[in-house]
């Protein structure tokens, strides 16, 4: 905190001196919804309703609601006013997003603290909004705030006793409003991620039904493709299909450097991604030679809620290992025809083939048989490289979209700490400069 501010230590610790900490229901009227009940459904009066799978950190989602009958006496108790914060009672306890009057005659249930501001004179909702998403989220300042029951849960008691820090009104307001620029470049990068994964999907079984000829089609195991295209196994165009081991039934653990090993979060659909990484011992190898990788090997995941993801190698996992849960297929050919086939499985035909194959037991896996089976397109040359380029492309414009959403996420929560301990003060921020770093000044303003 800068010393050119004078401070005062408070529960929350030490705050700028005309910060003064107060209780939530000194600044917020707060009230639950009704109930949902078998009972509670019956009647005529149905109305749509808000539940905690409907409110987000800083937004709501409603694209899903639920219905049920509200006596006119109901509907004028649990009618939303704009700049009412929604709260979750269980689930994601804290959990907060402001109503906008989106919806007419739109209420709540009882899993939801409706909180509306006693006097805009003294709070801005759109503060205490951010403030709960640091003390829940962030700052771990409300850690055990919650009731331990069976399952964890905010009371309105325990909610309405929370301690709030209450800067001069117009900070309150320049805080909120630095705070929601990043938070729109964030929603406006992951609104850009939606559109171009969906694009992605979209060309990319067009590419793999139609092709880029114009050609005729004929019917296949894998759906409709371009006459002149083949359709072959691909453990007939592999020179080796396996997978890797788990360390610790061989009696390694993992060590600060050594060969970098592969795990099924390194592998991403469409790319590799190292930003979790561990390593083992070079013996590690010696013991499990055959699934040491090489550069291009093509990585696909085998088991789990990740399963069907697959990336390509690079130049990292060479002379790297893998665990079980990550096979690899090695081909003789030229990179393009890898890209071809790395777009293919992660294509609506390829990801159909592993969703019909993948086994339903402990847990859903492919196995190498599996692998091997697989029926995959083989076009003429000239169409795999340009089909192969199409692909490399769309996934580049991908990595900057999520690049540029997790430099904003970065920024956001860094913000938001800062921010609500004073760690900076919002007078002394440039957030032009912030966001020109992050990449996505422009993207702020659209």
């Amino acid at each position: 905190m800068s010393e050119m501010y004078a401070v005062t230590s408070t529960e929350l610790g030490e705050l700028p001196a005309d910060w003064p900490v107060q209780r939530f229901d000194s600044l917020f009227a707060v009230q639950q919804g009704k109930q949902v009940s078998k009972t509670n459904r019956i009647g005529e009066n149905q109305r749509p309703f808000l539940r905690t799978k409907n409110v987000f950190w800083g937004k709501l989602d409603l694209s899903d609601l639920d219905e049920m009958h509200f006596t006119d006496a109901e509907e004028k108790r649990l009618t939303l006013h704009p700049g009412d914060l929604l709260v979750c009672e269980g689930g994601d306890i804290g959990r907060t997003a402001i109503w906008n009057d989106a919806l007419p005659r739109c209420y709540y249930q009882n899993h939801l603290h409706r909180a509306r501001l006693r006097d805009k004179g003294c709070a801005d909702s759109q503060f205490a909004l951010y403030w709960l998403w640091y003390g829940f989220e962030i700052g771990s300042v409300y850690f055990g705030r919650g009731n331990v029951t069976t399952i964890p849960n905010l009371s309105q008691s325990k909610l309405c006793e929370l301690p709030l820090p209450v800067p001069p009104l117009s900070e309150q307001r320049k805080i909120a409003g630095v705070l929601g620029v990043v938070q729109r470049a964030m929603e406006q990068q992951a609104r850009l991620l939606a559109l171009t994964a969906e694009l992605k999907k979209t060309l990319l079984h067009k590419l793999f039904t139609e092709g880029l000829r114009g050609e005729p089609q004929k019917p296949t195991e894998i759906g409709p493709v371009p006459e002149s295209w083949e359709v072959v196994p691909l453990g007939s165009l592999a020179t080796k299909i396996s997978k890797g081991s788990s360390p610790r039934w061989q009696g390694f653990e993992y060590v600060s450097e050594g060969v970098l090993f592969v795990r099924s979060q390194n592998v991403g659909a469409g790319r590799m991604d190292f930003s979790d990484r561990v390593f083992l011992s070079p013996k590690f190898n010696e013991q499990e030679k055959r699934s040491i990788l090489k550069n291009e090997d093509i990585l696909i995941n085998l088991v789990g809620a990740s399963i069907g993801r697959v990336a390509l190698g690079t130049p990292e996992i060479e002379g790297a290992n893998c665990n079980q849960a990550v096979g690899f297929v090695r081909m003789d050919c030229r990179r393009s025809f890898k890209d071809f086939l790395v777009a293919f499985l992660l294509s609506p035909a390829g990801q159909q083939q592993m969703f019909f194959q993948k086994k339903d037991i402990a847990r859903a896996n492919l196995s190498l048989l599996d692998l091997k089976t697989f029926k995959v397109p083989v076009p003429p040359t000239a169409e795999v490289e340009e089909i192969a380029e199409v692909f490399l492309q769309i996934e580049a414009k991908l990595a900057i979209h999520q690049h540029k959403h997790a430099t904003l996420t970065a920024l956001f929560r860094t913000l938001l700490h800062q921010l609500m301990t004073a760690q900076i003060r919002v007078h002394d921020l440039d957030l032009k400069g912030l966001l020109a770093q992050a990449g996505a000044e422009r993207d702020s303003k659209s």
